[in-house]
């Protein structure tokens, strides 16, 4: 016992120690640059609440200032929500910056050939491919039958069971299986029908969450540490690395699946059979651009991103939507009554209404809802570049290809300088115009869809998705969150709730 009593009196000095750090950075507006360690210790004593500070950071430095990176491998970093630098580097000067090897390497979960991790002329042609199966004549289509059987066939029987029950629902992983049906059906078209009565487990959205939250880390420790933790498989990087399988595995039964079909006599996409209709087919047939000799890598990783691209962001959107919803009840109000008074009730009133999605486009006020959930709980809160020389951009802050440039979207939504003195408020009038349209705010400063070359290409779909079930839970059913639940974001690099959103409830005509 006596080494333990020794050391007692150094291990009190160093808890309390640290107990001062942590309440003292809690209040300054600035950060300490530490020798070795950089600004890391810092951001770690701030970790519950790491979005309020950096938010508050920005704030004091309008809007811009550089993190130093710690020893041993990390990049310093310039943090920034001036749209003014966010036009130059996503817009005006896309050409001059890239994702780069360091990205690739903390997103190595989505593949070296997807989409999301490639630059330059290989994400040319992966953004061809998305984009010629998504302005295809059948998709729209597609996205209308798929949102409506997911809705009419899973949604509306487990909300029905959850009214008759009195159960409690977890609207974020609600909204996680609603997504992920849709996204897997328009992917291979395969509805893994996890959106059902009982909540079966959901493997593959699970493992995308451990992927997310794994990656957050990549950026915050530095990298012989996280490598270390890969190596000898230890916490988030184990759960990430099992998660992979999981994925892997959905891809390639999916990818046989579809190659079995086509060798049984369909040689290119059957537009007559809606299970012909899907991404991996648009592969495998060399529909458009694409080669049939494509390799089951490039397929799989593409099929990731098509998956958490549109799964991942509605679903995060969704849940901090109708949290808002329960905070700001009058904006609840007036979404029913825009449906009430745009689309007239049919028959007697007492059934689920479903609406078609020609429909949804007259809900102004609902667009309007989202984009402001979405302006300030972006589901992607921060994106990365790396200049490939020097540069200095808006403002004076210079950068080099030794420095990336972080975009911090969730603080940008709290900056008086960008969105007004009530850019806190949850105020969906701000995106209505005098004559009763959308506004149209500049992609470098609403930034939620990306912006520049790189902006999304399934904005019109995802608005789709997010307003069908919106639209239709809003319409015929009431919801309460539970009483004292806590909100607040998991550290991800998805905006997601840690404890999800835990509600009750009822059929409006019950």
């Amino acid at each position: 016992m006596a080494p333990f009593f020794a050391f007692l009196p150094y291990t009190i000095l160093a808890v309390s120690f640290l107990l001062f750090l942590y309440h003292f950075t809690k209040k300054k507006k600035f950060l300490w640059n530490l020798p070795l360690l950089g600004m890391l210790l810092e951001f770690l004593l701030n970790i519950d609440q790491i979005h309020e500070k950096i938010t508050q950071i920005l704030g004091a430095n309008m809007g811009t200032f550089l993190l130093k990176g710690a020893w041993l491998g990390q990049m310093d970093t310039l943090i920034t929500c001036d749209p003014a630098i966010v036009n130059c580097v996503i817009k005006e000067k896309f050409s001059g910056y890239h994702k780069g090897d360091e990205w690739r390497k903390r997103f190595e979960f989505f593949g070296n050939h997807s989409l999301f991790n490639t630059d330059f002329d290989e994400w040319k042609i992966h953004r061809n491919t998305f984009r010629s199966f998504i302005s295809h004549q059948q998709s729209q289509q597609a996205v209308a039958k798929t949102i409506r059987r997911i809705l009419e066939n899973g949604l509306i029987p487990v909300l029905e069971q959850s009214s008759k029950q009195c159960q409690v629902l977890d609207l974020q992983d609600l909204f996680k299986r609603y997504t992920f049906d849709f996204a897997s059906s328009m992917v291979t078209g395969h509805n893994p029908n996890s959106l059902c009565i009982g909540l079966p487990k959901n493997p593959v959205p699970e493992a995308l969450d451990d992927a997310w939250e794994a990656i957050i880390l990549r950026f915050l420790l530095p990298e012989s540490l996280w490598k270390l933790q890969r190596w000898l498989g230890l916490g988030k990087e184990r759960k990430m690395s099992g998660g992979r399988e999981v994925v892997d595995g959905f891809c390639a039964k999916q990818i046989s699946m579809n190659r079995k079909k086509l060798s049984e006599g369909k040689t290119r996409i059957s537009f007559e059979d809606e299970e012909g209709f899907n991404f991996v087919n648009c592969y495998l047939t060399g529909n458009e651009e694409n080669s049939p000799k494509v390799s089951n890598e490039v397929i799989k990783d593409n099929m990731v991103n098509f998956i958490f691209a549109t799964a991942d962001t509605s679903s995060t959107a969704l849940t901090w939507f109708f949290w808002m919803l329960e905070k700001n009840p009058i904006v609840e109000k007036k979404i029913r009554e825009e449906i009430e008074r745009n689309l007239p009730k049919k028959g007697d009133g007492k059934n689920i209404r479903l609406f078609q999605l020609e429909e949804l486009n007259k809900l102004i006020y609902l667009h309007a809802a989202l984009c402001e959930a979405l302006r300030l709980f972006p589901p992607a809160p921060i994106q990365i570049r790396t200049p490939l020389q020097s540069e200095t951009l808006p403002g004076g802050h210079c950068v080099d290809d030794k420095t990336n440039v972080l975009i911090f979207l969730y603080g940008m939504a709290r900056m008086p300088s960008v969105w007004g003195d009530d850019c806190l408020e949850y105020k969906p009038e701000r995106w209505i115009t005098e004559d009763g349209g959308i506004k149209h705010e500049p992609t470098h400063k609403f930034f939620s869809f990306n912006a520049g070359p790189r902006i999304c290409l399934g904005r019109d779909i995802a608005f789709n998705l997010m307003k069908a079930i919106a639209a239709t839970f809003i319409h015929n059913y009431n919801f309460q969150v539970l009483e004292n639940h806590p909100v607040t974001p998991t550290l991800s690099v998805m905006f997601r709730m840690k404890f999800g959103l835990l509600v009750k409830v009822r059929n409006k005509s019950a």
